[in-house]
């Protein structure tokens, strides 16, 4: 069994076959391969309910981070690069403030972020950066955690960021009130939520989860400071039965049930934690 990418310490077996544990840190990961470009995985997402369920929520988070970050830039600090740019909604956000480039893997997103006016680039990080090319700014937006050769992403991070440059990973989080409530559902022999937060059989599944205690010792460990750390809401009403449904995995009154009892339930779970972390690092 492979050795922990955080701590070196054995992995052990999780709650799933394709799911492995770091007993000694808490890093958990998996086997769930990506299937990005592959049409087939597509068919089964509904772009529609997709981009309903997820735009206004991220956009506003995007603020957020957009003005955290402005807080903490070099003041001559004008380049950002959006890794796993999407549809362009974080680059859209970030055209007031810096010269924003975006890589996206998926080549029919990237397209169409291009015909929206966004300069996106088709590919995979750091294969579609230029040797020698550098950025005051490197994002991950809920992307990180997808990519399997994560250490040597960031290392690739040093590589590309100027000196005291910014490096700002928005994931998802280990100590979360939905991921947590997932493995308890799935020790009591339903898997489903635990699968669908882990994106199980859709074109790019999770292959990471963190709490921030071992992603700040990843990142130190290849030369990182912390600067800050914040969480983001997770969920909100607006736009919530779509993104309950935009895998198909939930239809009919399965679907409504669940939907009522997080709607009634979202004042109390705002009293847990977030099941999104923001961490911004430095490069020294």
């Amino acid at each position: 069994m492979e050795k922990c990418i955080v701590c070196d310490a054995g992995m052990t077996a999780g709650l799933a076959p394709w799911h492995f544990m770091c007993a000694a840190c808490g890093y958990e990961g998996t086997t769930l391969a990506s299937r990005i470009n592959d049409q087939a995985a597509h068919g089964a997402i509904n772009e529609a309910d997709r981009e309903a369920g997820l735009k206004s929520m991220r956009r506003e988070n995007f603020r957020v981070i957009l003005r955290a970050i402005a807080r903490l830039v070099r003041p001559e600090g004008k380049t950002l690069l959006d890794v796993g740019s999407a549809h362009g909604w974080f680059l859209q956000e970030a055209a007031a403030l810096f010269a924003a480039t975006g890589i996206e893997p998926d080549e029919a997103i990237a397209a169409q972020a291009r015909l929206d006016g966004h300069e996106v680039r088709a590919g995979f990080f750091p294969s579609a950066v230029a040797v020698d090319e550098k950025f005051d700014v490197i994002v991950f937006n809920d992307v990180i955690e997808h990519i399997p050769a994560i250490v040597e992403a960031m290392e690739a991070c040093v590589a590309h960021l100027r000196q005291d440059g910014l490096l700002v990973l928005n994931l998802p989080s280990s100590t979360g009130f939905f991921y947590r409530l997932s493995k308890i559902l799935a020790r009591l022999g339903w898997p489903t939520p635990f699968e669908r937060l882990w994106q199980k059989d859709l074109p790019s599944p999770h292959v990471h989860y963190f709490s921030l205690a071992n992603l700040t010792r990843l990142a130190r460990d290849r030369r990182f400071d912390l600067l800050t750390t914040f969480e983001l809401p997770s969920v909100r009403a607006r736009g919530l039965l779509q993104r309950m449904r935009w895998a198909g995995q939930l239809s009919g009154i399965r679907l409504w049930l669940q939907y009522l009892c997080i709607l009634a339930a979202l004042p109390a779970i705002r009293l847990f934690r977030s099941d999104i972390n923001v961490a911004i690092f430095r490069r020294p």
